[in-house]
């Protein structure tokens, strides 16, 4: 039975925070804004229709304190709450708690939640699936170490350590050779156990130079699930992404429906809901699953400019239990396109750059779109993610796309603060990024990192 939402509150900030309530309003949706006392002056705080102070401005005191999220839903009477990415949105406490409070989740249940969020539950979940793996330990490493080095024999050298409850590029460590094995795995387990609260960590083959590809998905709540083709994050910097793309270049119709057929049986599986991104290394012509990301990605705006779906207002509809309005044929890729992460940060040193921004003045014209939270007289605080805003371009090809991209980029102007658009500029007049098919480590070896 669909169940219509009348009002939603964003637990988020900045650009995806705005994102959300401007998709609400468009569907007569009233919406409550949360923010710490550092973001007063955010955007979409003044532009909601309900906003409420959850605490001072450290993230552990705000936009990670559930009881305060749970209080401002209750006393603002909301009915759903979305958390958009980062901070509390992988958190399946978070979404069992919301859930337990009355409240529709805009996103998956909190079981699969966990069962994605960690990696050997996930991959066995995805072998099940007939989703490709990367090869590996099939589990836990265990304490036989006669056992961890046959295992790392058979799958060959070099091969990564990884924490099962790791993420973002940590809870890692590459082992070239036998002799650093045994050390590697304690380390790798120590250490996932400070970040993590988890030390069970896991075997996998290293892939010396792949890409990074991943699959949008859409499921609703009634069995049916598509994909909106991939993206591809394969530039990146300390294993955060820089640039996304959309189609990736050189992967044909083929290969994308059988990816992306394997994506959407494996969420039918596992009961999944709302938005998900499966991700994959890909190297030699072979998709290898890595991880799942159950919410809505940064990057959602190139898949949106190239499929046309909204990617923020499925998730609401999937939450009020409607039957997606869309079949996987009614899914074409349309155009190639680009999306720029533009950060408060130097762009030589990468140190964050917070401050007030003087001047302001955002690119435009065909197929030119920004999706950002600042303006003249905007402070940036130090307190959260440098990101400021991305820059999504589309054209009718990737050539055509790109140079709108160098257009947009050098009629981009942010006084006051530092920037990383030299960077992307850089990027986008670099031969080996035209060309595209670069690999995660080409940004690394391009900036001298490696």
């Amino acid at each position: 039975m669909v169940q219509p939402l009348r009002k939603v509150l964003i637990a988020n900030r900045g650009e995806i925070a705005l994102r959300i309530m401007r998709c609400c309003r468009d569907m007569g949706i009233r919406t409550v804004a949360v923010y710490s006392t550092a973001d007063r002056d955010l955007k979409h705080v003044r532009l909601a229709d309900e906003a409420v102070c959850i605490g001072p401005a450290p993230s552990a005191k705000s936009y990670l304190n559930i009881p305060a999220i749970i209080a401002a839903a209750e006393i603002t009477r909301a009915e759903a709450i979305h958390p958009g990415y980062g901070f509390l949105a992988e958190n399946a406490d978070f979404a069992e708690r919301v859930e337990s409070s009355g409240f529709r989740f805009i996103g998956p249940t909190a079981d699969v939640i966990r069962l994605m969020g960690d990696k050997v539950s996930a991959i066995k979940a995805m072998r099940e699936a007939e989703v490709p793996t990367v090869p590996g330990s099939d589990g836990p490493l265990g304490d036989d170490a006669a056992l961890n080095h046959k295992l790392a024999e058979q799958i060959g050298y070099p091969i990564i350590i990884k924490a099962s409850g790791g993420g973002g590029g940590r809870g890692m460590r590459v082992v070239h050779q036998s002799s650093e094995l045994e050390q590697s795995i304690e380390l790798t387990r120590s250490e996932a156990q400070v970040a993590f609260g988890n030390p069970v960590v896991y075997m996998e083959k290293f892939l010396q130079a792949p890409r990074h590809i991943e699959f949008q998905v859409l499921a609703d709540t009634h069995g049916n699930a598509i994909h909106l083709a991939e993206r591809d994050c394969s530039l990146q910097r300390r294993h955060q992404k820089v640039v996304e793309e959309a189609p990736a270049p050189g992967i044909d119709d083929e290969t994308r429906a059988n990816i992306g057929r394997r994506c959407t049986d494996a969420c039918k599986r596992m009961g999944y809901r709302g938005a998900g991104t499966f991700e994959f290394l890909y190297e030699n012509g072979a998709f290898y699953f890595i991880e799942m990301n159950t919410r809505v990605q940064v990057e959602h705006p190139v898949t949106e400019m190239i499929t046309g779906v909204d990617i923020i207002k499925q998730q609401i509809l999937i939450a009020e239990e409607r039957e997606l309005a869309y079949k996987q044929e009614d899914i074409e890729v349309n155009g190639h396109a680009f999306e720029c992460r533009i950060n408060a940060e130097d762009p030589d040193s990468f140190m964050p750059s917070p401050g007030t921004i003087m001047q302001y003045h955002p690119p435009g014209g065909l197929g030119v779109r920004i999706d950002t939270h600042i303006y003249n007289g905007y402070k940036v605080p130090p307190h959260y993610d440098s990101m400021i805003g991305k820059l999504i371009v589309k054209g009718m090809t990737r050539a055509t796309a790109m140079s709108r991209m160098r257009g947009a980029l050098s009629e981009a102007y942010i006084d006051g603060i530092k920037t990383n658009i030299p960077l992307h500029m850089d990027i986008f007049n670099d031969e080996g990024f035209i060309e595209g098919s670069t690999d995660i480590h080409y940004l690394e070896r391009k900036l001298g990192l490696q």
